[in-house]
């Protein structure tokens, strides 16, 4: 198995794209502490992967709340006695319009669940990290914020400043043995805020006008992303820090 016994937390792991994280992970013997803003969601993600065989405990926090991302990150290692790897996958988006439409709430809720997050969850984590003499981050940004286009700017630009965070950090926490890679998945119709990045209903025109503009014909898939992550957690990626992986089928080219 190839991340045996690693601690990992995945944020926004109820659904979607960090539920297929999540349920990779477990699958190579990872012992997963699951997280979401919804309970429900998160320990159905739980239940599945306990009935696979694996290990995995749930842990309801908002990621953009500092107080209990801490609380994440101490509940990994108390259970595990060590934190490996942290997955922030949790994000939000403003629905497809135009720049002048989008309101100040969204603006800012758009920031705190996919900037913030990340700020928070590097405060809290680094410390385990540097306890365990190493540790990795994987951010699931974006191709938007490698190739913007009109209708979603305010996401985009968040997705940007985690794609150069990253890097940044990377550079920074190098000395650490601490590895910080991107994950750039393109459109995925099966996720929750699926809707929201097209502007409305996923009907067949919407869906055919997206999947035109990637050259492998198809749309991104949860486990497309998360095989990406179980790389870049794994032994094999050790000396991988500060890239990022476009999981588009050549939508970035």
């Amino acid at each position: 198995m190839r991340v045996k016994n690693k601690s990992i937390i995945v944020t926004g792991a109820g659904g979607g794209i960090g539920e297929g994280i999540a349920l990779r992970l477990a699958a190579e013997g990872a012992r997963v502490i699951v997280n979401d803003i919804n309970a429900a969601l998160g320990n159905k993600v739980v239940e599945e992967i306990l009935r696979a065989g694996g290990d995995a405990a749930f842990f309801q926090a908002d990621v953009t709340k500092s107080a209990e991302v801490k609380a994440l990150v101490n509940a990994a290692v108390q259970r595990h006695g060590k934190l490996d790897a942290m997955v922030n996958n949790a994000g939000w988006t403003h629905r497809n319009r135009p720049a002048l439409e989008v309101s100040e709430e969204e603006f800012d809720r758009c920031y705190a669940v996919n900037v913030k997050s990340i700020y928070l969850s590097t405060i809290h984590a680094v410390p385990a990290f540097r306890a365990n003499s190493g540790g990795s981050f994987i951010n699931i940004a974006s191709t938007a914020g490698v190739r913007p286009r009109p209708g979603l700017t305010w996401y985009n630009g968040s997705k940007g400043a985690v794609i150069t965070t990253s890097k940044s950090l990377a550079a920074e926490l190098g000395p650490d043995n601490i590895r910080v890679n991107c994950i750039n998945p393109v459109f995925n119709p099966t996720t929750g805020l699926a809707a929201e990045f097209a502007g409305g209903e996923l009907t067949e025109e919407r869906l055919a006008k997206f999947r035109a503009t990637i050259p492998l014909g198809r749309f991104s898939t949860s486990l497309d992303v998360a095989n990406a992550a179980l790389y870049l957690v794994s032994d094999e990626a050790a000396f991988i820090s500060g890239v990022c992986i476009e999981v588009d089928g050549a939508r970035c080219v």
